[in-house]
């Protein structure tokens, strides 16, 4: 008999899905019952409202996000960090030319937390962790004022994802766009 904690992540991971599939809308204690393997009980054992469901979903995508961006942040503090190793960065952040749920379900949920205020903190967290490595890589490549600039190249990964998701655009798009944002980006200044 599984676990009460196996089966409340068997059901936000059903909830990612669902999302990524077929966006908020399609969250509903039925589908995510049949997705998770559960039964409808537990569903509602486990979260007793949808915003609940909604916002622990999220929660949990945040802390997944936050620990695999930070370890990217740590990963970029290599002295030797250049140009070609934010490439590949880069290309891992922008995820390949999969486009699966993973990747879709990330802009639903802000998309959700843009209209519920009890979401936001939850996706701050998130973007916290985006600039952290942002500013990790724009320091290594000498670029000035990297923590404020940080949040423009998120946004710019971002909007170049977005696009990529509902165009079909490859990947090596949003590296070229960032390595071109690097050229006319002023160094940081040496003393």
């Amino acid at each position: 008999m599984p676990h009460a904690s196996d089966t409340r992540q068997s059901i936000i991971d059903a909830v990612l899905r669902i999302i990524g599939q077929d966006g908020i809308a399609a969250v509903t204690n039925r589908r995510i019952a049949k997705e998770a393997g559960v039964s409808l009980g537990s569903v509602t054992y486990h979260f007793a409202t949808q915003h609940e469901l909604l916002r622990e979903s999220l929660l949990h995508f945040v802390a997944e996000e936050t620990r695999y961006f930070t370890t990217l942040a740590d990963e970029c503090s290599d002295e030797q960090f250049d140009i070609g190793q934010a490439a590949e960065v880069v290309a891992q952040v922008a995820g390949g030319n999969a486009f699966d749920s993973r990747h879709i379900a990330p802009f639903e949920l802000y998309v959700q937390a843009g209209r519920d205020e009890r979401l936001r903190a939850a996706a701050a967290e998130c973007f916290a962790a985006y600039d952290l490595l942002a500013t990790r890589i724009l320091t290594h490549l000498g670029v000035a004022d990297p923590e404020r600039l940080a949040g423009v190249a998120v946004a710019l990964v971002f909007g170049q994802q977005l696009r990529r998701l509902a165009t079909g655009a490859p990947a090596e798009d949003l590296v070229d766009t960032l390595l071109i944002l690097t050229t006319f980006t002023p160094a940081a200044q040496t003393p």
